[in-house]
């Protein structure tokens, strides 16, 4: 049994670890989607949570439909692989950023909270330029190479 001074500071080590949280959830997929959570491959499927740096992936017959907790939307086309970069809301002062990285495909997004933040509060990254979102609706298709 541990002694009470260990206890504690073993307590106080595991209470000071930034927990990472959920950021979003999946509300529907259609044919081949998966979540890429580091090194593990996740069948995407409706209720599964997202956290930041999850990368959504879909097949040629793969959509994906996503709620975040900001209110933000996204509709994930298929032959899509998209990152989930960084994820950052304070729900009381209702303000964050969100960086999204769109590799390949198409994604289509109703910005929500967040985009109302502060100048590039959103933004979209592909591989040939940087989005800063701030309208409301929005749709971004990047080619495979």
């Amino acid at each position: 049994m541990l002694s009470r001074p260990l206890f504690l500071i073993c307590l106080l080590a595991l209470s000071s670890s930034p927990a990472v949280a959920e950021i979003g959830r999946i509300k529907s997929t259609i044919g081949d989607a998966t979540i890429e959570r580091g090194a593990t491959k996740i069948a995407a499927a409706s209720g599964k949570e997202l956290l930041p740096g999850d990368w959504l992936t879909t097949g040629k017959d793969g959509r994906m439909s996503i709620s975040f907790i900001d209110n933000t939307r996204f509709a994930v086309g298929p032959n899509s692989r998209i990152a989930l970069s960084k994820f950052e809301y304070d729900r009381t002062s209702q303000k964050g950023s969100f960086v999204t990285q769109v590799e390949r495909g198409s994604l289509a997004v109703v910005s929500g909270r967040i985009s109302k933040s502060g100048r590039d509060a959103m933004q979209l990254r592909t591989p040939e330029s940087l989005l800063g979102v701030r309208g409301t609706r929005f749709i971004v298709q990047v080619a495979a190479k």
